[in-house]
């Protein structure tokens, strides 16, 4: 496992101030860590539909290649287009 420097800088000055062993700083660390981690609740997740527009006429949502082949084909129509 690699420490980022602030990470490695802070349990050092906890190690001296303390004068705990650095696995012990560590543990406890963790352990508060994941503690807080649980009594959090999680937030509620909102999901505001947009509308995308409707279906293309002759298209049948069902058939994901053939929407797929429609859809390249009138990019590739729309980019000579842009050449002209």
């Amino acid at each position: 496992m690699t420490l980022e420097s602030d990470v490695a800088r802070a349990l050092r000055e906890e190690v001296a101030r303390s004068g705990r062993p650095l696995k012990a700083v560590v543990n406890e660390a963790l352990r508060a860590g994941l503690a807080s981690g649980k009594a959090r609740p999680a937030r509620r997740y909102r999901l505001k539909p947009v509308s995308l527009g409707g279906v293309l006429p002759g298209v049948d949502l069902d058939k994901a290649l053939a929407l797929a082949e429609v859809l390249e084909d009138r990019e590739i129509a729309r980019k000579l287009e842009m050449r002209k």
